[in-house]
Order: structure tokens, then sequence, then C-alpha cells
């Protein structure tokens, strides 16, 4: 059963104004919840999943902006996961159609207190505990994945995180993808054109706080001799201590670049128009930082 909740909606019928809209399949039965706080108030894009015993997913999305969703499911029993920024998740499970459940569940997430910050001063990006990944789609549906090998940078951290910047340049000719051919092709003018552009710069000094963990990182991204303005999505994952006693921090952030605003411009069409490469490309950082005395 649902810890801290307020009945469940497991009938059919889902009260006068959802049955004049929502016409159920026989079988079907209604799962509906809302998401509140610890002084109830809703939580608005809150994550869920609803699965089966074995852990098979039926439904996921997200609340509402009043903190609730509604899913139509077999009767049966399941277990919801619930999370949202800056709250605990939550787990718990029901039995859909059961009669002694009545209502409509209240599921409360309690506040959790965001990590630490690092502490002023500079900071190194330790390349040995980092990875600067990526990956493009091909043919129109695989992902090609890789990542470069060579890269240093350095964040000074401000008394006000606002006030922080960061600098990272990465060695363009380091790419890899695992197949040497493709790498040559992508280290070549077609692509990066590493030896007129050998490096890759991106330079920050606008950190901003969006939620709990969750900071936008914007700054310009210098690429094959083009600069354009990027914003990391990123989850500061918060301090710890090295095998050496050295303060460390660390951070996950993600981007979504497109090849035509770098000039990238290659492509092959393969039968039927397919782009050989996809435009978008997915960048995923995760790093480590290291406190420098």
């Amino acid at each position: 059963m649902f810890g801290r909740r307020r009945g469940m909606e497991t009938a059919g019928s889902s009260g006068p104004h959802a049955s004049a809209t929502l016409t159920l399949p026989p079988t079907a039965r209604l799962l509906s919840c809302r998401v509140l706080d610890t002084v109830h108030q809703p939580v608005r894009l809150a994550a869920f999943e609803v699965t089966d015993p074995i852990g098979r997913r039926i439904v996921s999305g997200e609340t509402d902006p009043y903190g609730g969703f509604t899913a139509a499911v077999p009767e049966g029993e399941y277990r919801l996961s619930v999370t949202a920024e800056g709250y605990a998740p939550f787990h718990g499970a029901t039995i859909v159609g059961d009669p002694a459940q009545p209502g409509t569940a209240e599921i409360i997430l309690d506040a959790v207190e965001p990590p630490l910050l690092p502490q002023p001063g500079h900071w190194e990006l330790d390349p040995t505990h980092s990875s600067i990944g990526f990956s493009a789609r091909h043919i129109g549906f695989a992902r090609i994945r890789g990542r470069f090998n060579t890269f240093a940078g350095a964040v000074r951290i401000a008394e006000r995180m606002e006030d922080s910047s960061m600098h990272v340049i990465i060695d363009a000719a380091s790419i890899d993808t695992g197949l040497r051919m493709r790498d040559d092709h992508l280290r070549s003018a077609d692509f990066l054109d590493a030896v007129r552009h050998p490096t890759v710069e991106f330079y920050s000094e606008r950190f901003i706080h969006r939620s709990g963990s969750r900071w936008a990182v914007a700054g310009a991204l210098t690429l094959h001799g083009v600069s354009r303005s990027v914003t990391l999505d990123t989850r500061y994952l918060g301090l710890g201590t090295g095998l050496e006693g050295e303060p460390r921090a660390a951070c996950r952030a993600t981007a979504e670049l497109h090849r035509e605003d770098f000039t990238l411009n290659w492509q092959s069409v393969l039968a039927h128009g397919i782009a050989a490469i996809g435009s978008g490309v997915d960048v995923t950082l995760d790093v480590q930082i290291v406190h420098k005395a």
C-alpha cells in the first residue's frame, strides 16, 4: 500500500467531471494520484513510473501543474515510483481494483537539502576521473558514440556561486569512436579539421541556479573556428575527498549541439533520402574537479 496517502482511485467511474470526457474500456480502471510537498503544495513535473510486480514498466510521465496524474490500467497489483528535484524519492505499491481503496491518493514528498557547494577558490578538472562524450544519430536509427581522450580545464568558484567561471580546452585530434578509419575522417577537413582548428574550447561566466542541485552553465563554445552560445544542463553531485585527502567536487552536464551551427556541414545521403549522420549531437560531461591550494 502507498505510505502517507489518502486513498487510491480504483473504480472505472472517476467522478462526474472525468466521466463526461473519458470513456474507459470495460477492463480498465483508473490509477489517480496527487503529489504534494510537506506543506501540501503541488509538486509539478514530478516524474512517475508505474510498473508491474516483476518490474515491467506499464506507464510513465510527469505530474500536471496541480501535482496530479491519472492513468488507465487493468486491475492488478502495481508499484509506483515518484521522483522530483529537491525531494526524496517515493516508492509504494497498490492494488488497482480493490474497493477498499476509494478516492485519490495524496503522495507526500519530503524535501532534501541540496549538497554543499565547493568552497571558493581555484579548482582544476581531473582528466583521469572525468569524461567528455558525445553521440550522434547514424543512418536514421542507430547511434554512434565517442569521446575526447585529451582535455584540461579550470573552475574558479566565487563567494557567490553564480559569479563563478570555468574554462575547458579539448584536443580535437583526440576524438575516439573506437574505429580508426571513422576517427581519421572526423579529424579531417570534412569535420573537425583538427590541423587548422586543433582545440575545442568552452568558456563560461554564468552559473544559473535552477532548483535543488540543478544548474545551468551558460557560455561560449568554440568549435571548428566558430563560437556559439551554449548552455550546459548541469546536475551538481556534491563534495568528496580523494585518496590523498584532497577535496573533490563532481557534476554531470549535458547539451545538444547542431553540427550546422559550427559549419560542420559534411553529409552523405543514402537511399530514400536518409542522411548518413544526423544534425544533432548529444554531449555529456562527467566531471570531477580538485581544489588547488
